[in-house]
This record gives structure tokens, sequence and C-alpha cells, in this order.
């Protein structure tokens, strides 16, 4: 691959980008940055060519950008090498070898997981006597971003449950880079910038818990395109506003000992479903037309359902779930970013105190969200999902299975393993050791339904 170019100028300012203090100045600072920094008029800087497509100086590409392309882009500050992983990279570059995990442990995942593919043993089969293929493109959103070997999804040529291309799938098709979206009170209230119209200038990120002044606004939340807004390389066009949720800091961290968790408010799958339109069904239980999973802000953790005789609801269940065979867990110490939600709020107050909290659902707002099974970038599992469904163990006998076991059948942990080895499977776990589960762990579906 070839070399990463970052110029010395955008690396400075990427030093202080949105991963430290929530008032800590950055690259964005929740709207549109500094044109130079992902711009270049003439193709050209000290002396050199900036772009890697055409690397002749004066002739540029699309749009005067950096990069080859929009992700590209993106990635120049975004993506690093793994001893420099942390803050607000979200991809792993050069990618890692075979047998290791990517780095970053952001919420949304490393976008270097697209670029591992696993083969191993299937569950029910003695150990070598079958394998099956965990693609690559499967793990996550195939952004193209040629300069770090990122190509476009080629099965899955549009998105599921709409009609975004996938050749046209960038940073830039979630996230708004000149973002006119602002958040304008306490209470998460979206406006926008355009013609005839005044509204607070952006001072600062939303996306960490800061809120408006009388004469100042935050950005959304990640700067997610909102209501209007059109990714001009693949000519479309968003309906829904921004969701609102509010982040720690800090990050981008192992969850070995505490879980990151991310404050999510209100309207994660209606924003997601501007994109994935069919997929959407806020209604409880079996009242969606295609008999798919409720997400949504009406799709409550407060229905009422029955385990084992006794009443209780689905957030009872969330916060009594710990491990499988264990319901002694309490509403104090549930939560657990494996399994988010949303609140059910946009009161950035709230949000925040949240985001620092152990706490599980207990207002009956809360509700089961896209991002509750799925990770926004890119994770070690198939279709983005936050744990392997392949098979009914997620541990054997206390541990994480891996490539590396030898026993046979179900003893081993080989064909529990998604095709990693142990070490690339906690990391795909966020780094959590085995014994925080239960010695024979099944699916974390059972968070909400407790089936095990």
């Amino acid at each position: 691959m070839k070399t990463l170019k970052i110029s010395t100028f955008l690396a400075a300012f990427a030093i202080a980008a949105f991963g430290f203090a929530p008032q800590a100045f950055a690259f964005h600072d929740g709207g549109v940055a500094y044109c130079d920094g992902c711009h270049t008029m003439h193709n050209s800087s000290s002396g050199k060519a900036m772009s890697r497509v055409n690397p002749t100086q004066f002739t540029g590409v699309d749009f005067l950008l950096q990069g080859t392309d929009d992700s590209s882009t993106c990635l120049n500050c975004h993506a690093t090498t793994a001893a420099k992983a942390g803050g607000y990279h979200i991809m792993t570059f050069p990618a890692p070898a075979t047998g290791t995990a990517p780095a970053n442990t952001t919420p949304g995942g490393d976008f270097a997981w697209l670029t591992q593919t696993f083969t191993g043993d299937l569950p029910y089969m003695p150990v070598g006597s079958n394998t099956y293929l965990s693609k690559g493109e499967r793990h996550g959103h195939n952004v193209v971003a040629l300069d770090f070997g990122l190509l476009a999804d080629t099965t899955l040529l549009t998105a599921p449950g709409g009609t975004y291309a996938a050749g046209k799938l960038a940073c830039t098709s979630c996230h708004d880079p000149h973002s006119r979206a602002r958040v304008v009170d306490v209470n998460g209230t979206i406006a926008y910038n355009q013609l005839g119209a005044k509204t607070l200038p952006i001072a600062g990120s939303g996306s960490y818990g800061a809120v408006a002044t009388a004469t100042e606004a935050v950005g959304v939340y990640r700067l997610l395109g909102g209501k209007n807004y059109v990714n001009e390389g693949a000519n479309y066009t968003f309906t829904t506003d921004s969701p609102v949720a509010v982040a720690p800091s800090t990050y981008n961290r192992t969850e070995a000992v505490t879980d990151t968790r991310v404050a999510y408010g209100k309207g994660m799958s209606e924003w997601c479903a501007n994109c994935h339109t069919d997929i959407l069904n806020g209604a409880v239980g079996m009242g969606g037309t295609k008999l798919i999973h409720p997400a949504g802000n009406g799709a409550t953790l407060a229905n009422a359902t029955t385990v084992w005789g006794a009443p209780t609801t689905q957030a009872g269940i969330y916060n009594a779930y710990k491990a499988s065979g264990d319901l002694t867990n309490t509403v104090a110490t549930s939560y657990t970013s494996l399994v988010p939600y949303e609140e059910g709020t946009t009161i950035i107050a709230t949000l925040l105190t949240d985001s620092a909290a152990t706490t599980g659902p207990s207002t009956g707002t809360e509700n089961v969200m896209c991002l509750t099974c799925h990770r926004a970038h890119a994770g070690g599992f198939d279709s983005s999902t936050r744990w392997t469904n392949r098979g009914e163990f997620l541990t054997v006998a206390g541990a994480w299975p891996g490539t590396e076991l030898t026993a046979t059948r179900e003893t081993s942990g080989a064909q529990y393993s998604n095709g990693m080895n142990s070490t690339e499977l906690k990391a795909a776990m966020g780094g959590r050791d085995a014994t925080k589960f239960a010695t024979y762990q099944r699916s974390l579906c059972n968070k909400c339904h407790a089936k095990d």
C-alpha cells in the first residue's frame, strides 16, 4: 500500500481533534472546518501533488479534495498506525496482519475489520471437517477509500432496504463535512442555516454534552447529515433530522474494565432509515408488515412480557440479566455497551449524566434502535453485529474460543470463534475478558429476551 501522507499543518489541527475534553478546540468544531484542511486549490503543496489518483501538480480531482475520494480525504486524519491508536481514529492503517486485530475500540468500530476475512470450523461439526468464510466486506459499511484499500461492497449493491448505491458509499454519506445543522437549545432542538434565515453560529462540538447558549449553537452529534442533506457524489437527499446523543470525551478505549457509554437520545433508527427505509419498524412486537425486529422511537422497552411465569417488561429483563443463567443483576449496574439503547429524550443535561452512568433503563421511555445490535462503522462479525450470531456460544468453558484451540466438537472453542483466534475475538468484543460472561455464554439477544 502507499504511504499515508498528512500535511504538517493538517496534522497539527488533528492532534486536538474531537477526542479529548468537550470544550477542546478541534478540527471540525461542530461544523465546517478550515477549507484547506480537506481541499487543495491547485493540487499542489511544497512542490508535490496532493492527490494520489492524479500525481501531477495543478491537475486535481473532484471537489478539489486532498485525497483520491471523499473517504480517503477523511481517513488522512482519521486513520492511523496501531501504535498511535486512540482519540478520533476509526481505522487502523496499514491494515493489521492476519491474526492481529484492528487497534481502535470506538463505539462505531474500526474500518480495518473490513480488510479481515476469517475462515474456521462450523458449529455442530468436528474441528477440521468444514470451513466457512466470514468475508471482510460483511463486517460493516463498505466506504470507498481507494487510498486506504477500501472498496465497494461486491454483494450488496444497494443499501439493504433502500436504494443508496454501494459504489457511492463514503464517510460523507453519513457525515456532513460542511454541516449547517446545529443544536440551538438545552432541549436538543435542531435548526439549519439557510437562505433568508438567521440562526445561531456554531461555536463547538455537540457530541460531548456541550449546550447552546443565547448567542451560540453547538454542532449536531458526529456531524451526521440532517434533513435535506445532499451527498453531492451520490446525489441522494436525506429526509430525517440528525439524532441527538452524547458521547464521553475518551471514547476510543478498551472496555476491559469500564464500558464506553454513548447516551443515545432519540431518532437514531429514524435517521438510519434515510438509507435503510424498508427496515425501519417502530412497532412493538410482531406488528411490522415485514415482521422486522422493532427499532425506533416507538419500540420502547416498557412493553409487558413474561419470563418463566413472572410478569415484567423488556426493561425489567435487561436490568436483571447478568449472563446466561444469571438474572440477579440490578438496574444500578445493568448497562452494557454491547447492547445499548436510546434514552427516549433529547435533553442534553440528561444525556450527559447518562453517558457516565452504569444504570439500565428506568424511565419507560427507552427504546431499541439499530445500534442496539449493529456497529455504525465496522466490527469483527458479519452484518456489523456487536457479537457473533454464527453459533450458540460466545464463550466456551469460561474462555474466549479461538482457531488455535484443537479440541473437538462441543469441547472445542474453535468452532465458535467466527474464524478468529481468541485474541482477535477478545478485541472484537471490546477487549473484555471472557470471565465477564457465563462459562458458556449464549447470544446477547438474551439481554432483552432471557431465553437462556
